[in-house]
């Protein structure tokens, strides 16, 4: 940027062309225009609408289609973590890594209403999900190791599954609590089937879209990195705060889940999610690309 041998307080109309690449007039003096405060205003206004809409849509959605993770854990089905993904590949790690950890705790207050619970397992997971997401995007990342690394862990995660579940214990975790009747072992085994099945698919839509959209391999390996993560913290989040605390009621009041619950409720989060982040942003990023062509960062 280029400003001319203007002296305060001279008035001037400026372009500022910023590193959110949106081009900015505003009719301000030189000395202002130098120290760009507006710069940290926008950071700021980004994150609110961020978490704005994260909430507030994520809200709408749960209410019309309330559906969880199997039984316990009270995991939403999530689909609008399309929201901050978008805002994280086309403005950077803090605002889409910021607005999504205020989003899903006000999210979090109108359905469970639990703080600790939100701030251990939620918050976090967002927060870091989609920083990554948006330091990663534009990283020259290898695609084909990270999606070898990927189906390495499908494998690992079936194995584990294998090992430590068995009929009576997947029977005891899908089963109603009383005064309803147990679940027999093939319906709880069918959930088992269901929820894996869901991975695999999951996984599949990856590569697939990896293969139709090359050019957005980078965004689509920084989304599978920062799910992982981000799964994982909710897994293991959930399943160490009962075993401290009881779940609220609204989300089954559980207490003391075994160890497995936490793979059910990593994989849940992970395949219900990744599918919406790695087809809808896509197309959406390229639209604002097109609407705004600086948007468009420079692969590192």
């Amino acid at each position: 940027m280029e400003i001319s041998a203007v002296k305060p307080p001279v008035l001037v109309y400026t372009c500022i062309n910023n590193p959110y690449g949106i081009f900015i007039f505003s009719r301000t003096s030189a000395h202002s225009v130098v120290n760009m405060p507006m710069l940290k205003a926008l950071d700021v206004a980004l994150i609110a609408m961020n978490a704005a809409l994260y909430a507030a849509i994520g809200l709408l959605l749960y209410y019309i289609f309330p559906m969880v993770t199997p039984t316990v854990g009270g995991v939403k089905f999530w689909p609008v973590v399309v929201i901050p993904a978008t805002f994280a590949l086309l403005f950077g790690p803090i605002v889409g890594g910021v607005g999504a950890a205020i989003g899903i705790f006000i999210s979090d207050m109108f359905t469970h209403g639990d703080p600790l619970l939100s701030l251990t397992a939620g918050v976090t997971s967002n927060f870091i999900c989609f920083a990554l997401i948006g330091y990663l995007s534009h990283k020259n990342l290898n695609w084909k190791k990270a999606f070898l690394s990927l189906g390495v862990g499908v494998a690992v995660l079936a194995t584990l599954a294998y090992l430590f579940t068995t009929p009576q214990t997947v029977v005891n975790y899908f089963s109603p609590p009383p005064p309803n009747p147990p679940l027999s072992i093939d319906q709880a085994l069918w959930n088992i089937y269901i929820v894996l099945a869901i991975f695999v698919v999951s996984y599949a839509i990856v590569i697939a879209v990896g293969f139709i959209r090359p050019k957005w391999r980078g965004f689509t390996t920084a989304s599978v990195v920062g799910s992982i993560i981000g799964s994982a913290i909710i897994g293991l989040g959930v399943w160490g705060y009962t075993q401290f605390f009881a779940l609220p009621a609204s989300i089954g009041g559980a207490h003391d889940l075994p160890s497995y619950a936490g793979l059910i409720l990593f994989t849940w989060t992970f395949a219900t999610e990744i599918p919406f982040m790695v087809i809808l942003v896509p197309p959406i990023g390229e639209a604002c690309y097109k609407a705004f062509p600086s948007l468009r960062p420079k692969q590192e």
